[in-house]
C-alpha cells in the first residue's frame, strides 16, 4: 500500500503501524513526532496506530542550534 511521508510516496506492507515504520525508517527513541492527516498522534498510541492506504504522516524531528 501506499502512504505519504513528509508529502514522500512511501510503499508499506498492509496493517503497519507508526511504530513499524518508525522501526522502518530508523527513527531516534526521542525527539520525534507524529501527525496523521494533521493530527499528532502520542507516541503511546503509534503501536495501535494501524496505517491506511493513502494516510498521509508528518514526522518531525527535534533540532539542536540556534
Amino acid at each position: 500500500m501506499k502512504i505519504l511521508v513528509n508529502n514522500k510516496e512511501t510503499e508499506l506492507t498492509a496493517g503497519n503501524t507508526i511504530a513499524d515504520l518508525a522501526r522502518q525508517l530508523e527513527l531516534p527513541a526521542q525527539g520525534v513526532a507524529v501527525a496523521l492527516h494533521n493530527r499528532m498522534v502520542p507516541r503511546a498510541q503509534w503501536e495501535e496506530q494501524i496505517l491506511q492506504p493513502g494516510d498521509s504522516l508528518v514526522i518531525i524531528k527535534a533540532a539542536c542550534g540556534g
